[in-house]
């Protein structure tokens, strides 16, 4: 019997597990309608109704439910499978999963301490935006930014940051701004997913989202931007530091508003190189305990 694609079936066991076809799909990256599309096809291959809806929920029938366990129990093995014939093929390589701002502002300055303590080992770097998969891709550990609820891995936190508004000492002197009201007249540099309302909310500045000028969709983007003059830009602490601690950024007013999310260190606790991935986790909180004088 020829099986469906495996594609369709992870759709399925995420839409049970979840209950929803949208948080399905930004599970495994994909539109709401890609994820409808797999499950209609599986019922008009098969003739059974899978879901129905209740209220807010796509609710599993028996059918799908048995399905959806079946698949998961088969992703695990599939998992361990692919696992061990990765660590088999390289016992002694670290596939390191981060993002490309992350890795520029925040790991790249670092890592040479822990290639010198660990000259043994090779750390294969993949520097990516997308959410990389621990089965398809040969990942080992991934630095991932986040909520920390990721299904099937492990997840410690390494911090959580603080967002407030940054530009360069000469755009500072330019405009002259010295409180946060200052900032509704000067060119404001925008990222996609970090509005600036909250912030203005959080600091009591009565203001809009603003409208036209830059708008980035990549943080180490948008600080480079602010770092050249081009308008004041609200930085996450993390990826800000280095170019705080250089002089290069300042922040003209102290207020910061608390993020909800945080970096994390995330791995698959059944994976067979769990020696050099806890080698590396100790390494990397050791580093930023150090900064925070934990």
């Amino acid at each position: 019997m020829a099986l469906p694609p495996f594609s369709a079936l992870r759709a399925l066991e995420a839409a049970a597990r979840l209950r929803s076809y949208s948080r399905a799909a930004d599970e495994l990256f994909v539109t709401h309608g890609a994820v409808s599309h797999q499950i209609r096809a599986l019922e008009q291959r098969y003739g059974v109704k899978l879901f129905r809806r209740e209220g807010n929920e796509m609710v599993p029938t028996a059918a799908a439910a048995r399905l959806a366990r079946a698949v998961a129990e088969a992703s695990d093995l599939l998992t361990s499978g692919v696992a061990r014939l990765q660590a088999e093929g390289a016992p002694n390589t670290l596939v390191l999963s981060t993002l490309g701002g992350f890795f520029q502002r925040m790991l790249a300055p670092r890592l040479h301490r822990f290639t010198e303590a660990n000259p043994d080992l090779e750390i294969d770097i993949r520097a990516e935006e997308r959410l990389a998969d621990f089965v398809t891709d040969g990942v080992d550990l991934a630095l991932r930014y986040g909520p920390g609820e990721w299904p099937g891995v492990r997840a410690d936190l390494l911090f959580r940051e603080t967002v407030f508004p940054v530009c360069s000492p000469e755009f500072q002197r330019r405009h002259g701004l010295s409180e946060p009201q200052d900032l509704l007249r000067v060119p404001l540099l925008r990222h996609r997913g970090r509005p600036w309302k909250a912030w203005f909310q959080m600091a009591g500045v009565e203001a809009e989202e603003p409208r036209g000028g830059v708008v980035f969709d990549d943080s180490s983007a948008l600080l480079d931007a602010a770092v050249s003059g081009l308008g004041a830009a609200l930085a996450r602490s993390g990826l800000a530091g280095y170019d705080l601690d250089s002089g290069r950024l300042i922040r003209p007013f102290p207020e910061a508003r608390q993020e909800p999310w945080g970096y994390f260190i995330v791995w698959r606790e059944d994976s067979p190189k769990q020696a050099v991935i806890q080698r590396f986790r100790d390494w990397l909180g050791a580093e930023f305990a150090r900064e925070r004088g934990a």
